[in-house]
C-alpha cells in the first residue's frame, strides 16, 4: 500500500457526512481532491441529512458495543475542532452543545428503566473515563428542564453528552469544500472499479464512502430504515436531548435552533424508502406529547425516512478493496457520534501504516486481497 502524502491525488465516492469530512481533511493536507456523488449538494440521499445528530455514547451503550461508545467519547472532543475549521457565517455558526442527555420514563415503564440503569452502570465500569450517570428525582428533573415541571418522578442525567445541527454542518462542510478547491461532481455516481489508482491520469487513492450505494461491492451491507418528524414547537423549550424509555420503541427528542425539534424512535430492518406509516407517525407524536404537552400545538415541518448503512454486526469497518482503494462503511445509526473517530483512524492508517487508533476503537480493517491470496 502506497502511503498517502500531501502530493497525492484522491477521489472520494459519496458526499455524505463521511465523504465530506474526509475530503476536508485531505484537502487541508494539500491533496488534490475530487468528490463524486450520485445526488446533489444538499445531501438529499444521505442518511446524515435526516439524522438527529446526537452525540450520546453512554446513552447509546444500551444498543451497541463498548468500541462504539469509545469512539463516541473521542468524538465529543473532536467535533469542536472539526467545526472550527469550517467557513461559517459569524451570525450563523454550526450549533453544537454538550448539555448532556436526559432520560425519562413513565411509572409503568420502571422495570425497563431498572434494566437500562444496569446496562449503563456496566458500561461505566468498562469505560470509567465516561462522566458518571446521575439519578434524578422530580425536583432534579425540573431543575434541569423547568418546562417539564414535575411531570416525571424519576430520571437519569448523562452529563457531557451532546448534539449538533446536522443540516447546518453539512451546509458548512459544503461551503468550506467549495472554497478549498475540492472538485465537486454532483449527480455523478462512481464505483471503485471505474478507477485505476496510480495509472496515468488516475488518482493515487480512491476512498469509497457511498454508504448503501456500495452494496454491489460489499456483501452483507444492508439498510436499516428510520423515521423522524421535525416540528416547530416554540412553546416546549427543552434545552437538551431527551429520551423516553418505552418497551417497544425508545423515543428521542432533540432540540435544534429556532424552536425546532427532531423526534424519532423507529428502526426497521428494511431498505424501504417509502413515506412513514400512519402508525409510526402517531406513535412518535403521541409519545412526544406524553413528554411535554406543548407538542400538541407544534407545527409539523417534515416527516422523513432514510436508511442507515449497516454491516451484519452493526459495527463500522474499513475494507481494502485494492492496493490504494479503501472502503469506509457500516456507521449504522451512529454516524455523527463516531465519524470523527473513524476519520482519525483512517488518516493514521493511510498516512503512516499504523493502526493504533483502529485497534483502540476495535475498528475492523478487512483485506480481501490477503484472503484471496
Amino acid at each position: 500500500m502506497e502511503a498517502l502524502t500531501s502530493s497525492s491525488s484522491v477521489a472520494i465516492l459519496g458526499a455524505g457526512l463521511m465523504g465530506r469530512l474526509l475530503a476536508l481533511a485531505l484537502v487541508r493536507k494539500g491533496c488534490a481532491v475530487a468528490l463524486f456523488d450520485a445526488g446533489g449538494p444538499e445531501a438529499e440521499g444521505s442518511a446524515a441529512r435526516v439524522a438527529a445528530a446526537m452525540l450520546a455514547p453512554l446513552a447509546e451503550s444500551a444498543v451497541t458495543e463498548a468500541s462504539v461508545v469509545r469512539m463516541g467519547h473521542h468524538a465529543l472532543a473532536r467535533w469542536p475542532q472539526l467545526i472550527a475549521q469550517l467557513d461559517c457565517h459569524a451570525d450563523a455558526p454550526v450549533f453544537f452543545q454538550r448539555e448532556g442527555t436526559l432520560i425519562l420514563w413513565h411509572r409503568q415503564d420502571a422495570p425497563e428503566a431498572a434494566r437500562l440503569r444496569q446496562q449503563l452502570q456496566t458500561t461505566q465500569r468498562q469505560l470509567p473515563e465516561l462522566p458518571a450517570m446521575q439519578a434524578l428525582d422530580a425536583d432534579g428533573i425540573a431543575a434541569l428542564e423547568p418546562s417539564l415541571g414535575h411531570r416525571f418522578g424519576q430520571g437519569f442525567y448523562l452529563p457531557g453528552e451532546g448534539q449538533l445541527d446536522n443540516r447546518a454542518l453539512l451546509a458548512a462542510l459544503l461551503q468550506t469544500l467549495e472554497r478549498s478547491g475540492v472538485h465537486l461532481h454532483w449527480h455523478s455516481p462512481r464505483a471503485p472499479e471505474q478507477f485505476r489508482p496510480g495509472a496515468t491520469g488516475q488518482p493515487h487513492w480512491v476512498f469509497d464512502c457511498r454508504g448503501l450505494g456500495a452494496r454491489p461491492d460489499w456483501s452483507g451491507l444492508r439498510g436499516v430504515r428510520g423515521e423522524v418528524v421535525r416540528v416547530l414547537a416554540p412553546e416546549v423549550m427543552l434545552t437538551r436531548p431527551t429520551r423516553l424509555i418505552h418497551p417497544r420503541y425508545p423515543l428521542y427528542i432533540a432540540p435544534k435552533p429556532g424552536g425546532v425539534y427532531v423526534i424519532g424512535a423507529t428502526e426497521i430492518e428494511s431498505d424501504d424508502l417509502s413515506p412513514a406509516s400512519v402508525r409510526s407517525t402517531l406513535e412518535l407524536l403521541s409519545a412526544a406529547y406524553s413528554v411535554h404537552s406543548g407538542f400538541a400545538e407544534a407545527r409539523i415541518l417534515e416527516i422523513a425516512t432514510q436508511c442507515r448503512p449497516a454491516l451484519p454486526d452493526n459495527l463500522p469497518a474499513l475494507r481494502r478493496l485494492a492496493p490504494n482503494v479503501l472502503q469506509i462503511n457500516g456507521l449504522y445509526r451512529h454516524g455523527f457520534m463516531i465519524s470523527p473517530a473513524v476519520l482519525d483512524a483512517v488518516l493514521q492508517w493511510v498516512e503512516t501504516g499504523e493502526d493504533t487508533l483502529a485497534r483502540r476503537f476495535a475498528l475492523r480493517i478487512e483485506n480481501p486481497l490477503e484472503t484471496a491470496a
